[in-house]
């Protein structure tokens, strides 16, 4: 009959330990998840840093291109502008230069309309 009390004894110390083993397991656990949630916020910070940086360097990659493409294209119209100006230019010359070839002709011909009424 002694064995009894002793069985339920070393029983009794097993399961203790038992549940403090796991009693401190299940400490770990919880400072293990609040390290993961710790870890979770640090990342996601750091992911939106990146996400703020690189949205700002891809605005400014995008502005820089546009500007080119304007300059570039103002560049195109300010040549195209010259041209048409020159052309206007040559015609205006040609035009005032057939008008001052027709007109002593011009001249006889209204004199000399007027002169047969």
């Amino acid at each position: 009959m002694k064995d009894a009390p002793a069985q339920s004894v070393v029983a009794d110390s097993k399961v203790s330990k038992i549940i403090k083993s796991l009693a401190e397991l299940e400490d770990d656990l919880d400072s293990l998840n609040i390290k993961v949630a710790d870890m979770k916020k640090s990342l996601s910070t750091h992911a939106q840093k990146e996400i703020d940086s690189l949205r700002e360097k891809v605005t400014q990659m995008a502005m820089q291109e546009a500007e080119a493409m304007i300059s570039e294209t103002r560049v195109r119209a300010e040549s195209q502008a010259k041209k048409i100006a020159a052309d206007g230019a040559a015609k205006l010359d040609k035009t005032r230069a057939t008008i001052d070839s027709k007109f002593n002709e011009a001249v006889d011909s209204v004199v000399s309309t007027i002169l047969k009424l």
